[in-house]
C-alpha cells in the first residue's frame, strides 16, 4: 500500500521577524495518530514542541510533544497551531478553540497579532533545596513555584548572563523559570527544561501563566509587556484576567512540507 503522508508546518511563534521567537512543528490531521508515532515524529523534528490536532466539530483536539515526552500545556505551539488554522485551513475564521489536557484554549485574531487565552497559575513561595540553588548557577532574590520553579533575579543583566547547570536540573527533574524587571519591558525571563529534553526554550507561553500573575501583583498592573531573552528572543504582550492570562504574539511561517511515514 502507498505510504502515509502528513502535512507539516514549521512556524516561529512569538516572532515578528524571521529566525526569532520559538519554532514549533504543527501537524494538522484528520484522525489522531497513536502516541508512539507522534512521539517519534516529534523526536525526528527535533523542535522544542510538535503539535498535533484533529477536528472536533467546529473546534479541534490538540496535543503537544517535546522530542522526549508529551506535555500537558504548550503556549507557543498552540499559537503556531492557530496560525496554521487561520492561514491555511480556514482563512476567514476569526477565532479557534482547542480542547487539550489543560482544558479548552481559545486563540483569536487581533490585527497582525494572535491573542491566546490560557489558565493562570499564580506562584507560591518556595524554599528551594540546596541542590536547586546550586543548579541555578547564580543568586536569586526570591523563589516561587507555579507549574514550574521560578527564581526572581535582581536585574535583566543577571537573567541574560545566567548559566544554569543543565545536568543538575535534569537529575532534579526540574524545569526552571528565571525572571527580573526589564530595562525596556515590564519583565524579562528565560526558561530551562532539560528534564523535558529542552535545555533552553526560546519563548515559552506556559511559563507566562506563572509570570503574568506574579508580575501583575508585584507591579500593580494588569497589562504587561514582556520579552523572553533567549538567544532567539521574542516579545509577549500580557494581560492578567484573574483565573486566566491573555498572551498576544505574532507568528511567521518558516516551512511547509509533508511527512512520509512509508508504506503501511
Amino acid at each position: 500500500m502507498p505510504g502515509m503522508q502528513l502535512p507539516i508546518y514549521f512556524v516561529d511563534a512569538f516572532a515578528s521577524h524571521p529566525f526569532e521567537g520559538n519554532p514549533a512543528a504543527v501537524c494538522p490531521l484528520t484522525t489522531m495518530l497513536d502516541a508512539r508515532t507522534m512521539q517519534n515524529i516529534a523526536a525526528e523534528n527535533a523542535q522544542a514542541e510538535t503539535a498535533f490536532f484533529v477536528p472536533r466539530g467546529h473546534d479541534f483536539d490538540l496535543r503537544w510533544f517535546t522530542p522526549e515526552v508529551e506535555v500537558p500545556l504548550c503556549g507557543h505551539a498552540t499559537l503556531a497551531s492557530a496560525f496554521v488554522v487561520f492561514h491555511f485551513l480556514d482563512p476567514v475564521r476569526e477565532s479557534v478553540r482547542f480542547h487539550t489536557a489543560s482544558g479548552p484554549l481559545q486563540v483569536a485574531r487581533s490585527g497582525e497579532w494572535l491573542e491566546m487565552n490560557l489558565p493562570s497559575h499564580p506562584p507560591k513561595k518556595l524554599e528551594p533545596s540546596p541542590a536547586l540553588r546550586v543548579a541555578l548557577g547564580g543568586a536569586a532574590l526570591e523563589w516561587h513555584r507555579g507549574v514550574y520553579a521560578l527564581a526572581v533575579l535582581d536585574s535583566e543583566r543577571a537573567v541574560r548572563e545566567l548559566r544554569p547547570d543543565f545536568d543538575a536540573l535534569r537529575v532534579l527533574d526540574e524545569s526552571l523559570i528565571v525572571s527580573a524587571r526589564g530595562e525596556k519591558h515590564d519583565f524579562v525571563s528565560r526558561f530551562f527544561a532539560p528534564n523535558k529534553g529542552i535545555s533552553e526554550d526560546p519563548v515559552t507561553g506556559s511559563s507566562h501563566c506563572t509570570l503574568v500573575p506574579y508580575w501583575s501583583k508585584r507591579l500593580g498592573k494588569t497589562q504587561l509587556s514582556a520579552r523572553q531573552i533567549s538567544k532567539r528572543g521574542g516579545d509577549v504582550r500580557c494581560e492578567d484576567r484573574g483565573e486566566r492570562v491573555v498572551l498576544r504574539g505574532q507568528a511567521r511561517l518558516y516551512l511547509e512540507g509533508r511527512i512520509d511515514l512509508g508504506a503501511s
